[in-house]
């Protein structure tokens, strides 16, 4: 199988097929990254910007590392990130009248949002590096060393940004207390 630093190349030297088979080797994983951050919708519409700031930049990508998917995450995050300054401070509440009458969703999923707001409260005290870092490593599976090629720092960098992450997670109370009562589940079946 032709490696994604090949592609690029054939792509520079005017293979046009050669950069979309790289974007559907890596679609589904960006975009997956894209959504989990700012949801589906917006995800949809960053994620064709994505393409074209790879398309852009693949003078810049480094052909000695056979996989772009570091890479593209990079490139998505600053599309992230420049998405995020874009915003209006304020977040806009979905509509939510087009649901069924009668139908009352939050029972079902109190514990998932429980869970989720403290996970997100956590993360969110985190240094946006160290965020970075981790996210990478525990939700977009990258290695250390991706991701820090991602994020385009040292891997010493990235393993050290990494460990203060998970030890500040480790030490928030209420992630404690999530990890106890996940734990005790898991015994208890």
């Amino acid at each position: 199988m032709t490696s994604d630093a090949e592609l690029i190349g054939r792509s520079l030297a005017g293979d046009g097929e050669a950069f979309v088979e790289v974007i559907c080797r890596h679609e589904s994983a960006v975009g997956a990254y894209l959504a989990r951050r700012v949801g589906r919708e917006a995800a949809e519409d960053l994620l064709g910007d994505v393409w074209v700031a790879a398309f852009e930049s693949r003078r810049t990508y480094d052909r000695s590392f056979p996989e772009a998917r570091p890479w593209l995450y990079g490139v998505a995050l600053n599309r992230l990130r420049h998405y995020w300054r874009s915003r209006p401070a304020e977040d806009l509440v979905p509509d939510v009248t087009s649901m069924a009458n009668g139908w009352d969703p939050w029972p079902a999923v109190d514990a998932r949002v429980d869970t989720l707001a403290v996970l997100r409260a956590a993360l969110e005290k985190l240094r946006p590096e160290e965020r970075d870092v981790l996210t990478l490593v525990a939700w977009e599976d990258l290695t250390v060393a991706d991701a820090a090629r991602a994020l385009r720092m040292p891997a010493g960098t990235a393993r050290r940004l990494l460990h203060q992450a998970r030890m500040t997670l480790r030490n928030t109370p209420d992630v404690a207390a999530l990890l106890t009562d996940l734990n005790s589940v898991k015994e208890s079946k």
